[in-house]
């Protein structure tokens, strides 16, 4: 096989990441800057096929997304229903003689609570 000789100037950044592969590796830095020269040929006379995953991953990360949004919202449903089964039967219990709106703002204010409790647990 017949060399033909080429001088290549490298900026120094390019130089440094060239010596340390070349260093990992076990080989010289004309060696490394070989097989550099001909990686790189390889890959622009054969580009890869441009690939779709990163597109299926956006979708599906919009899929997920949209689902997270529906379970919170099922989350927070069931978190009010827990507060008022919670004031209802509390009131029960007591054998509190109290009216349905003094009951609801009990249920308000218990889910405002956990609701506030779990935004501080976030942070």
């Amino acid at each position: 096989m017949r060399l033909v000789r080429h001088t290549v100037r490298l900026p120094v950044s390019l130089d440094k990441a060239l010596r340390s592969l070349a260093e990992q590796q076990g080989v010289s830095v004309y060696a490394m800057l070989q097989r550099s020269v001909k990686a790189g040929v390889a890959t622009l006379a054969a580009p890869p096929a441009p690939s779709t995953a990163p597109q299926e991953i956006v979708t599906e990360l919009a899929s997920v997304s949209t689902r997270i949004v529906d379970v919170e919202r099922v989350l927070d449903r069931a978190l009010f229903t827990a507060c008022a089964a919670y004031c209802y039967a509390r009131s029960a219990a007591l054998g509190m003689r109290t009216d349905d709106e003094a009951v609801t703002a009990e249920v308000n204010a218990a889910y405002e609570r956990q609701r506030q409790l779990s935004r501080e647990k976030r942070q």
